[in-house]
């Protein structure tokens, strides 16, 4: 059973390489990035994990300050779990301590929704998660949208966001890093009741 010195990993799912970066699939990677920004950090190789990383300190001082790992797998999604098992069994992090981002189809675009625990509904990183260490870590879902007419969800999730999905995207990316800081201050109930939509 986690603690409250237990380190949290906080993992954006996406994949590695620029003709990916503004990818629906990628919003993961993005929110970490913010979030790294925010810790005043900058990602870098992982030693033990095919990963990049970035350590530090989240959430005010006092009691509610977590140490955390951020994590972007550079392994390409559907390869996910490999790299954030590693992350977890070199960093000691309880599996409930571990936070996936990621894109939603079956929520409307921009709403988020967070839980612990679940089924993958179909995403490759979180089937790859899933399958490497059990399904029992946080879970910070950004809505994406389902594709319009009779577009493959592959093809979907691989293109860049709308340019009116833009528009919003930043406030959006950074509604979903304020959820995860209350995640990790207040607990996943608060964080529900704060953020789910």
């Amino acid at each position: 059973m986690s603690d409250a010195t237990d380190p949290w990993l906080i993992v954006g799912l996406g994949n590695p390489g620029p003709e990916y970066a503004a990818n629906r699939h990628n919003v993961g990677f993005m929110v970490a990035d913010l979030l790294a920004e925010r810790i005043g950090g900058k990602f870098k190789r992982a030693q033990k994990a095919q990963a990049q990383v970035v350590e530090g300190r989240m959430g005010p001082p006092g009691p509610e300050n977590r140490r955390v790992i951020l994590a972007r797998p550079m392994s390409y999604m559907n390869l996910s779990g490999g790299p954030v098992t590693a992350l977890r069994d070199f960093y000691r992090v309880p599996t409930d301590h571990i936070v996936a981002i990621h894109d939603e189809l079956d929520i409307d675009y921009g709403a988020l929704r967070l839980k612990l625990g679940g089924g993958d509904n179909g995403h490759n990183g979180l089937k790859s998660m899933t399958k490497a260490m059990g399904a029992d870590y946080h879970r910070v879902r950004f809505g994406i949208g389902r594709p319009p007419g009779r577009m493959q969800v592959a093809d979907f999730v691989l293109k860049d966001f709308s340019s009116a999905e833009r528009k919003e995207l930043g406030y959006l990316v950074d509604r979903a890093a304020d959820s995860v800081e209350c995640l990790l201050a207040e607990g996943l109930e608060r964080a529900q009741s704060a953020y789910n939509s």
